[in-house]
């Protein structure tokens, strides 16, 4: 397969990432997309969102016109059902919730119903990459292709290299990056949380423990990595933001087989916080929350 060989793609998961990935997609890509989710409320809502940040940052501001921005989303199809999303997909890019056993589900499910020739992406920011190709009879045609979050301005995307990835399969995705204007790095998937992630996560879990320590408040931490490492969010502030201290709980069995029990262990206050609610996202509590709740009180 070559890059001119990829005219539709298929995004799994409607949420955050697979709405942007999708938008991406068509917007910069000028590709038939289809977006597909479990249920029709999912698909429905990523759809929507599509629309509105178009509308809101592209057609609002002049950037394009309406008629361009009907034309980028009418290109963006959704659907529940799997067998019909990908049985003419070129490429897939997964991005289900960072949970390895959902991902090797839908892994086979797509195994099934893709056609053999096509790429299976994952979006994944820290699962290992030849597990998930192992629950399919074509490893050397899956791969990780991690869009950082807002798709839409961050320029970075990891590209991890399974045990089994063909070169081939390297070379398309890579064209296939910068086709959609992005920077990419090429790590392999020996790494649990590969490149940005894993020292991304040592950074945050000092910050969790310092606050553990209160050594200051979840506030002043974020507020002296932006003003003094010109960072534009925080590392506790980006976890409310992104929902990462429930991502965290639900990896930490992956997180100690991959990283050991001496840093993959589930911090206390993220324990504590994710049993009382506090998990960020769309929920909307996280650190900043409990430390104003909770912590004040102790």
């Amino acid at each position: 397969m070559k890059l001119e060989d990829i005219k539709n793609v298929t995004v799994i998961g409607g949420g955050t990432m697979g709405s942007q990935i999708a938008e991406l997609l068509s917007n910069v890509g000028g590709y038939d997309v289809m977006l597909w989710s479990r249920k029709d409320e999912t698909v429905k809502r990523g759809l929507d969102a599509i629309e509105q940040r178009m509308k809101k940052f592209f057609v609002d501001k002049d950037k394009m016109s309406q008629a361009q921005m009907d034309e980028i989303v009418g290109r963006i199809k959704g659907t529940t059902n799997i067998s019909d999303a990908v049985k003419n997909a070129d490429c897939v890019i997964e991005s289900v919730a960072e949970n390895l056993a959902i991902k090797k589900e839908v892994y086979q499910k797509l195994d099934e119903s893709a056609p053999a020739e096509s790429i299976l992406a994952s979006n994944t920011s820290q699962m290992n990459i030849t597990e998930i190709a192992s629950t399919t009879n074509r490893p050397d045609k899956v791969l990780g292709i991690h869009f950082f979050n807002p798709v839409g301005v961050m320029k970075l995307v990891e590209i991890v290299r399974g045990t089994l990835t063909s070169d081939e399969t390297m070379e398309v995705s890579c064209a296939l990056v910068q086709k959609l204007g992005k920077e990419y790095v090429v790590c392999k998937d020996f790494s649990y949380g590969f490149i940005g992630n894993r020292v991304y996560r040592a950074l945050r879990m000092e910050a969790i423990q310092m606050v553990w320590e209160r050594v200051a408040s979840p506030e002043d931490i974020d507020k002296t990595m932006k003003l003094g490492f010109n960072f534009p969010m925080g590392p506790l502030e980006l976890g409310d933001f992104s929902g990462a201290w429930g991502t965290y709980a639900v990896s930490e069995a992956d997180a100690l087989r991959e990283m050991g029990p001496e840093k993959g262990h589930l911090h206390p206050l993220i324990r504590m916080m994710v049993r009382a609610g506090y998990t960020g996202g769309r929920q909307g509590k996280g650190i900043y929350a409990f430390w104003e709740d909770m912590m004040s009180k102790w």
